[in-house]
């Protein structure tokens, strides 16, 4: 994946109405910043969608022939008809393929000769290879339910639960060998390939409605015989074995065979099969969506391979030694099948309602897939509005030539039609010429900036507002005002600048705070009024129907007025200037640039804003997000990430105190706050947190702290129950022999924190029946 340095904020939510939210980030700097969307999961390419005439059941495809690398045809199956399309320069549809089109088909398969078999409720249609036709009708009234087939071997399932067992014998014939009955309908069967060197797959999966799951042998003597059963939490809906990959290769050892079970409460079930006897052993769980699992065979990287079709996709494949299972970064399959071809080798045709589309896959191995949008200057807030789902983007640039000043490159933004382009960003030949020459240089203390509203769904840039003046963006916010004589309006965008900011030291002219209108659901800014600070808002936050800033060390609330925001009440004694604002209920949450979080109250009687609590170590805060009422979750610039909460007791005293915190803020000494936080956690990331977000990264899942570096590092933050505490700490390697260094940050249930990864990897010693026991 592209490098995301520096990454500058980052926002997690489900915008697209996907199965797992998306982590929006602002990255780069300069002509090359970026808004970037990653997905967990790999990317698919769309290469051909085209119309169905209706909504198909089945899709599979067929080779022409036994060893050709490519497929000849797709077989799409409706409730009454089967349509064959034979692939070629194009792919049409063809009537000479010798499948029956009047019904629906429920399985084919090229068999070992080269002869074709169409599974339907009627019965099989062998297919030979001199278009000769064998037929074999269903006894009495009975259907065909399900089939499952390989190379050799035929089995279908009756209804009522019949199973009838087929081989392929020398001359081509499919001859009936057993039956048995399942005391049961059948829900789902599979069988394995047919390794090369051998005659025949030994097992045969068997799904019932009882939520059963039985292996039925298929060696002579003992066709149909059960050799293992076992019970699951759901119905069976789909099954598929699998070799492990260096079992497909001639000549290699015992590679494993796997069932993989699709339940019907959207589990999938994997279980180790022995090869010898057919036992099931060590089965894991995952839920991959709200619907059953439909399980489908594909090939990656030349091995076969695992498709799970379920609210979204999922695909389990073999790399470097390791089986691998990640969503695909694509809307909800129906139905589909492996698909190669000269354009696309591995891929899959796939139906999505009514269309049939051919897709694949992008960079196997890859744990995201990133998609951007160019940015003007270099971000530096990120805002989701709640209401119309658009992303807000703050940028600004030192030293930067705005576009208004800029009358050449304003000459080069009319295209060959006469429209003016809006920025460099749209044109791929300027954004080309900016990577690589850079951005032209403005007068010390000279700023330019914009604000971008962009839709997330296609990342178009809806609106670019540029500011006018040499004002830096530092803050952004979306509030909604109350009060008296304030009419019902929807969110306002506060936006805090800076005029001529410069560093070391760090100054301004004048600060401002701007209010923005969002008109036209998300497609337009237009500007309500502009107030004007002695400092630099640091930060911005909505707070009880009014807006909070911080400006310089001043923390200060504002009411809407008619030309510009009313000073409603401030405190002046924080220590070196607001960098982070929070607020929950009747909370006010601040993270000042080096002297840690303090926690605020306002007293709405008195008009006032007091501080009870703060931290005992100063910190340099950079980034800060609330855990609950008593706890926030902060990073500073040296790398290390901490979590501060306020003592149990503390916390109902200062709710019950009838003064509003006036009575506790009279009480601090040495100009501090009465109470003080407790360090519950310290961790040290090793690079500098830029942001902080809760985010659920998959349905049912527990909520994670996800974190954002400068160097461009996303990572997370899990947290451990009690009992995992526990075994964690079981696992800890024991004082005597081990270097602190070695040590360092990797186990300390004082403070919290334990590095899962790094205590299992000092514990590969110990006896694995010890570390399942613990």
């Amino acid at each position: 994946m592209p490098s995301l340095m520096p990454l500058i904020d980052m926002k997690v939510a489900n915008l697209l109405d996907e199965e797992i939210p998306q982590i929006y980030a602002l990255t780069g700097r300069g002509p090359r910043s970026a808004l970037a969307v990653l997905r967990p999961g790999l990317a698919v390419s769309e290469l051909a969608v085209s119309p169905l005439p209706g909504a198909p059941t089945a899709v599979f495809t067929l080779r022409a022939h036994p060893g050709d690398e490519q497929d000849g045809y797709i077989v799409v199956s409706f409730t009454n008809a089967t349509l064959v399309f034979e692939i070629g320069e194009e792919v049409k549809e063809t009537s000479q393929s010798g499948f029956l089109a009047t019904v629906a088909t429920i399985h084919t398969q090229l068999l070992e000769d080269g002869s074709i078999l169409q599974v339907h409720a009627g019965g099989l249609r062998h297919i030979r290879t001199d278009r000769r036709i064998n037929e074999w009708r269903a006894p009495g009234r009975r259907s065909i339910t399900k089939a499952a087939t390989n190379s050799r071997q035929v089995i279908i399932a009756l209804q009522g639960g019949e199973l009838i067992y087929f081989e392929m014998d020398h001359m081509g014939q499919l001859l009936e060998l057993a039956k048995r009955d399942m005391d049961g309908d059948v829900s789902c069967l599979d069988i394995a390939p047919v390794l090369q060197g051998q005659l025949r797959c030994k097992f045969l999966a068997v799904g019932g409605y009882d939520s059963t799951v039985r292996m039925l042998s298929l060696e002579d003597g003992t066709q149909l015989r059960p050799v293992a059963t076992q019970a699951v939490n759901s119905v069976p809906e789909s099954l598929l074995m699998l070799h492990g990959q260096a079992a497909e290769e001639p000549g290699s050892g015992d590679a494993g065979l796997f069932l993989h079970v699709g339940l019907a409460n959207g589990v999938l079930q994997r279980t180790e099969v022995d090869r010898i006897t057919g036992k099931l052993s060590d089965t894991r769980q995952r839920f991959l969506g709200t619907r059953a699992p439909r399980l489908t065979a594909v090939y990656i990287r030349g091995g076969r391979s695992l498709l799970a079709l379920s609210s979204r996709p999922w695909l389990g494949y073999a790399d470097m030694g390791k089986w691998q299972f990640m969503p695909l970064s694509y809307e909800a399959l129906d139905h589909a099948a492996s698909f190669a071809s000269e354009q696309c080798p591995e891929g899959f045709v796939a139906v999505v309602k009514n269309t049939l589309r051919i897709l694949a896959v992008d960079s196997i191995g890859e744990t995201f897939n990133q998609s951007i949008s160019r940015l003007r200057y270099t971000p530096r807030r990120l805002l989701i509005h709640p209401d119309h789902k658009t992303l807000i983007v703050a940028e600004s640039d030192y030293q930067a030539v705005p576009i208004a000043d800029n009358p050449e490159l304003q000459k080069r933004l009319v295209d060959e039609s006469g429209g003016s382009l809006a920025g460099p960003e749209f044109s791929a030949e300027l954004a080309a010429e900016l990577d690589q020459y850079g951005a032209p240089v403005g007068a010390p203390g000279q700023w330019a900036s914009c604000v971008r509203l962009v839709d997330p769904s296609e990342l178009s840039t809806k609106a670019v507002l540029e500011l006018d003046g040499s004002e830096g963006i530092t803050s952004m916010a979306l509030v909604r005002f109350e009060g008296p004589g304030v009419p019902e309006t929807s969110l306002l965008l506060a936006v805090g600048t800076a005029e001529q900011m410069t560093y070391f030291p760090t100054s301004c002219t004048a600060g401002y705070i701007r209010l923005y209108k969002i008109l036209d659901r998300g497609q337009r800014l237009e500007l309500l009024h502009k107030t004007q600070l002695e400092g630099i808002p640091g930060a911005l936050a909505a707070f009880k129907g009014k807006l909070l800033a911080g400006v310089g060390p001043v923390l200060r609330l504002y009411e809407l007025g008619k030309k510009k925001l009313l000073r409603k009440c401030e405190y002046r004694q924080l220590p070196q200037h607001v960098a982070q604002l929070q607020t929950l209920g009747s909370r006010i949450y601040v993270g000042d640039v080096q002297e840690s979080i303090h926690y605020f109250r306002y007293n709405k009687k008195d008009n006032k804003l007091y501080s009870f609590a703060d931290d005992v170590h100063p910190r340099y805060i950079t980034a800060m997000t609330l855990l609950d009422y008593d706890t926030v979750a902060a990073g500073d610039k040296f790398g290390n990430f901490f979590v501060l909460r306020l003592p149990a007791g503390v916390s109902a005293q200062v709710e019950e105190d009838p003064t509003g915190g006036k009575l506790a803020a009279q009480m601090g000494k040495l100009g501090g706050a009465p109470y003080k936080l407790d360090n519950t956690t310290q961790f040290h990331v090793g690079d500098t947190i830029t942001t902080l977000s809760r985010a659920v990264m998959q349905p049912g899942g527990n909520e994670v702290l996800l974190y954002g570096t400068i160097m461009g590092g996303i990572g997370a933050f899990f947290p451990f129950q009690a009992k995992e505490v526990g075994a964690l700490a079981a696992l800890a390697p024991q004082g005597s022999g081990w270097a602190h260094l070695g040590l360092y940050d990797l186990l300390d249930t004082s403070l919290g924190r334990q590095d899962a990864v790094d205590v299992c990897k000092c514990s590969l010693g110990t006896d694995k029946s010890q570390l399942a026991t613990r």
